[in-house]
């Protein structure tokens, strides 16, 4: 089972071609969060916050039955699996974090926020398309046929024209305040136990190098990887960076059956078990 889930401003059709390409081995999922996508509005500006989305997706795990799952998070999408895989009963076996890490520097955040402020109309879907071109300038080399498939799904349809997807209000609580010097997750990477990759853009704010480093130095297993060409965040539509997923998610599938495997077979199995200790004399 593997969650994605997108970033501030997305929503789960961001993930389509990675999904196609995963579903081949796993069940997966892509959630709209609150505000975004084909999900509901919620009544206030403030009721978008971090409590409200974990629980959500708390519940979407409760209701697909799922003892675990493996989790792509863009962004937004990378904290929100950052805090469930540092809770002491988490279902996530396995975390990859998309251009987002333990500490988000607060100038990094504000230019989020800048990209938040759009038109609330429209006149076409060209249009719309070319201010999607600006806002996800970073996210690398992207087809035409995928700017379309974007917009597409970026977009909901007015009477005189078009509106992007989101509750145009989270805009307006993206902002941080002032003299903060930045969002700390530090708390929670300390307590992540499962196997993780870091994927950076390389022109990345949001993901300083600095901090990546420091996140490694903490959890030297920690896997990494940047992505050239790209800032914040990179697409995961591209095909090398599919794979690079594919094959993180599917090393640690062959590693829980071959463990599965093993310990169904017991020691006679295989060369690496442990003989038994000879009785004392």
């Amino acid at each position: 089972m593997v969650i994605c889930v997108h970033g501030y401003s997305g929503n789960g059709r961001d993930f389509d071609a990675l999904a196609r390409e995963l579903a081949a081995d796993a069940r997966v999922i892509c959630p709209d969060v609150a505000g975004r996508g084909q999900s509901a509005w919620l009544p206030g500006a403030l009721a978008y916050n971090f409590p409200q989305f974990l629980a959500d997706l708390r519940a979407l795990i409760a209701e697909i039955d799922a003892p675990q799952v493996e989790w792509v998070g863009t962004s937004m999408g990378g904290l929100l699996g950052l805090m469930l895989a540092a809770e002491a009963d988490t279902p996530i076996t396995r975390l990859v974090l998309n251009d987002v890490g333990a500490f988000l520097p607060s100038a990094a955040l504000a230019e989020i926020a800048r990209n938040l402020d759009a038109p609330r109309r429209f006149a076409s879907m060209a249009e719309l398309t070319t201010h999607l071109k600006h806002t996800h300038r970073d996210w690398g080399p992207i087809t035409e046929a995928q700017w379309t498939q974007l917009a597409r799904h970026h977009s909901r349809r007015l009477a005189d024209g078009y509106a992007l997807h989101y509750d145009p209000r989270i805009a307006a609580i993206a902002r941080p305040p002032p003299l903060l010097p930045g969002l700390s997750f530090w708390n929670a990477w300390y307590r992540v136990r499962c196997p993780v990759l870091v994927v950076r853009g390389e022109s990345s704010r949001i993901l300083p190098r600095s901090v990546l480093d420091a996140m490694v130095a903490v959890k030297p297993r920690t896997r990494r990887a940047q992505i050239e060409g790209a800032g914040h965040a990179p697409s995961l539509m591209a095909p090398d960076q599919i794979a690079m997923v594919e094959e993180f998610l599917t090393d640690a599938a062959t590693r829980s059956r071959a463990t599965v495997a093993a310990r169904a077979a017991g020691p006679a199995a295989g060369s690496s078990a442990r003989a038994p200790r000879s009785p004392p004399a």
